[in-house]
């Protein structure tokens, strides 16, 4: 009998989970829960791959690699200190189940649905009894301290607590590089084992990096900044979003949804998505949603099937860069548009806006320092390209519709003179 199972992987090659080992048998069982296995229909970066057409990874995908950096990790911390292997299981588990919470197009949902994916990976680890009783047959309190780690306060500093939600965790360590293979815009490799084999304990009893680690943290960081500036915060991701937000605001304040085809468990994710069940969450992925903005562009209201339309067929809303101008500049542009809008029989409400967006620089929450085996400093302490890369950008973009591009930017040119 082959006890072991491999994952070919692009980003960390073979992995390889032995069932023989308690801890990754446990792996192998949660991987093979519907749960898990739904994440196979989550797209990693959402609608990226409307912009950049090799983003297809999955959320599935993404969960094994961090699993495989968070042994990694654990093999490096062990070596240096026996008694960190009393976190295995949860540390294994935490670093599989992590996004266990996300909805269809991952960060999408967050602004369309209103929906909170730390809340149902919690949710899932806490109440989903087949995730549950899984965890509890390798600790009793095991759902509980996964559970609790899901969650962006950090409020003490702990070395599992680290490895699972901080600005340097498995999660990013993962994320950035797979992302970046995935769009094609690889601005340097980032050297994993580098960063790996300089993890240590400080006197705290916190994990810290050794100098040696430095400069390869430093290229991890430049690697995030320009991965948010090229891809996460790119134009046509903002568009997509924007037109999917429409979508749904259109749905949920038009009285003529009533006659809109709805599948029930859509339906809750759009009216009551605070108030949703295991089962609907499960019954939500991004075939589904997609799904129904098919039907929606062939069977629905306007200006609803023209948005679906623009989605699906990617004939999307143009952007314009209008961060230079002062904000009332901003409004006037707002205002020429929303006129353009008008006279062309288009609802200056849904195709047309401003759009803000926010690049947060590095945040050190301190969980992460340098140990020379005298002295601990913070990273920003250390290093002037860390300290600049902290720094946070805002910026903000007029979308409305193509056929009014050079009206648009001849109206932004205008005014950028007169300003």
């Amino acid at each position: 009998m082959n006890n072991k199972r491999i994952f070919h992987d692009p980003i960390h090659k073979e992995i390889i989970i032995d069932s023989d080992k308690p801890e990754e048998l446990m792996i192998m069982e949660l991987v093979e829960t519907l749960a898990f296995q739904r994440l196979r229909r989550i797209k990693q970066l959402g609608a990226a791959n409307l912009l950049f057409h090799g983003a297809e990874s999955s959320r599935f995908t993404h969960s094994i690699g961090v699993f495989c950096v968070a042994r990694k990790i654990y093999k490096r911390l062990v070596e240096t200190k026996s008694e960190f292997s009393q976190n295995k299981f949860i540390l294994f588990g935490a670093a599989l189940l992590h996004d266990l919470g996300h909805g269809p197009l991952s960060h999408t949902s967050e602004v369309i649905f209103s929906h909170n994916h730390e809340y149902w990976s919690k949710n899932l680890v806490k109440n989903y009894s087949p995730i549950n009783s899984i965890l509890k047959k390798y600790g009793s309190q095991l759902p509980d301290q996964i559970a609790d780690l899901f969650s962006t306060q950090n409020l003490f500093s702990k070395p599992i607590k680290t490895l699972i939600s901080s600005e340097i965790d498995c999660d990013r360590l993962d994320y950035l590089l797979r992302d970046s293979y995935n769009t094609g815009t690889k601005y340097g490799l980032v050297d994993l084992e580098r960063i790996i084999s300089a993890l240590t304990f400080s006197p705290d009893g916190n994990i810290a990096i050794k100098p040696k680690g430095v400069i390869a943290i430093e290229h991890f960081l430049v690697l995030r900044n320009m991965m948010y500036r090229t891809i996460y915060n790119h134009r046509i991701n903002e568009i997509s979003t924007w037109i999917l937000e429409k979508i749904i605001y259109l749905i949920k304040n038009n009285a003529i949804h009533k006659k809109l085809w709805i599948e029930e468990s859509m339906r809750r994710w759009i009216f009551t998505p605070k108030n949703l069940e295991v089962k609907d969450f499960l019954a939500n992925d991004d075939i589904v949603f997609y799904f129904h903005l098919m039907k929606w562009k062939e069977e629905s209201f306007e200006p609803l099937r023209t948005l679906c339309r623009m989605f699906i067929d990617r004939n999307l809303l143009k952007a314009s860069d209008i961060s230079f101008l002062p904000k009332l500049k901003r409004l006037e542009i707002l205002a020429f548009a929303r006129k353009k809008c008008l006279l062309n029989n288009y609802n200056s409400e849904v195709f047309c806006g401003i759009k803000e967006r926010s690049f947060q620089g590095f945040k050190s929450n301190n969980s992460l320092k340098i140990w020379d085996g005298t002295y601990q400093k913070s990273l920003e302490n250390h290093s002037e390209l860390i300290k600049t890369l902290m720094k946070s950008n805002n910026s903000s973009l007029i979308i409305y519709p193509g056929e009014f591009r050079k009206d648009i930017q001849d109206r932004i040119a205008i005014v950028r003179d007169n300003s």
